[in-house]
Parts: structure tokens; C-alpha cells; sequence
């Protein structure tokens, strides 16, 4: 991957990275959200990048950029793995939307939403997966009770003991 690695330092794309990391075989590029899309773009139309695996966000509980939106994506032509990621403050976590790159991004997206609020501009759908959409929490937050909020929403009446048959 270092040869690979050594073609993006040497491109356009670098202007836009703010820190390449390497654990356990895994690179990961950090980028400022605001240029989330183009990396992300360059890494697909020019370094092939071509499938989006996965995209998940984190919380981290700091008090500056607490959120952590992170992209894995692979080249299969290069059979390479890359997560791209950037960091969104607390009091405005938005970044743009990926669907444009990604149809399956929609999904991720939402979810992300629906755990930790993190909003995608430009979303089509853009509503919630797990929760009801008058729910106000995010049960992915640090700061969520383990047990919940009792009385933040209803549950379904417990049936009693039913008989085997």
C-alpha cells in the first residue's frame, strides 16, 4: 500500500488531507468535512475507489469535533481498503450527502442519524430507521443512560405466559 499511498501524496487530493494514519494494516485518511465529498470523489473517479463498504460515525465525547464520520471504501481493480474520515463538531454535525457517489450510502446516512444525529444535506429520504421520528435522544451518544430515558417512548404491552403447544 505504500506505493499506492506515494501516488496520492503526489496528487491534487493531498491539499485536502489533514493526516494519514496506519494501524493494523488499515490507512485511514483524515480530512476536514467540508472537503469530505471532494476526496471523496477524487478517490473514486481517479483512484477507482468503487465500492463503499461501509460508512459508520463514532463518539468520541470531546469537547471539540466530538463526532467521527468515517468511510471504508475499496478499489477491486487495485485490491485496495481505505477509510477516509473527518471529525464534526457537537453543536452542527452536518456534512453533505454521498448518495451522489454511492446510492447504498442512503442507508448508512439515516442510520447514522437515527444514533447520533449526525445530519447529511442534500439526503432524499431523509427521516429515521430504529426510533420514531418524534423521538428527541440519540441512544449512540455518550451521554445516553445505558438504560434509556424511561417514559422517552412507549413500549407495547407485555403478554402474559402462553401455553406450548
Amino acid at each position: 500500500m505504500s506505493t499506492f499511498l506515494d501516488t496520492i501524496r503526489q496528487d491534487t487530493v493531498q491539499d485536502y488531507i489533514l493526516d494519514i494514519r496506519g494501524y493494523a494494516d488499515e490507512t485511514t485518511l483524515e480530512v476536514r468535512p467540508e472537503h469530505i465529498l471532494v476526496v471523496l470523489d477524487i478517490l473514486k473517479n481517479k483512484f477507482g475507489f468503487n465500492y463503499l463498504a461501509d460508512m459508520t460515525a463514532s463518539d468520541h465525547y470531546t469537547d471539540e469535533k466530538r463526532f467521527e464520520v468515517s468511510y471504508n471504501i475499496v478499489s477491486h481493480a487495485h485490491q485496495q481498503r481505505l477509510r477516509v474520515s473527518c471529525r464534526v463538531e457537537e453543536d452542527q454535525p452536518e456534512l453533505e450527502t454521498a448518495i451522489g457517489l454511492w446510492p447504498g450510502a442512503a442507508w448508512h446516512e439515516r442510520e447514522a442519524y437515527d444514533m447520533l444525529g449526525i445530519v447529511f444535506r442534500g439526503h432524499p429520504d431523509f427521516r429515521r430507521m430504529y426510533l420514531p421520528e418524534d423521538f428527541q435522544f440519540f441512544p449512540l451518544r455518550k451521554e445516553y443512560p445505558l438504560l434509556g430515558i424511561p417514559g422517552s417512548i412507549s413500549l407495547p404491552e407485555k403478554d402474559g405466559p402462553k401455553e406450548y403447544k
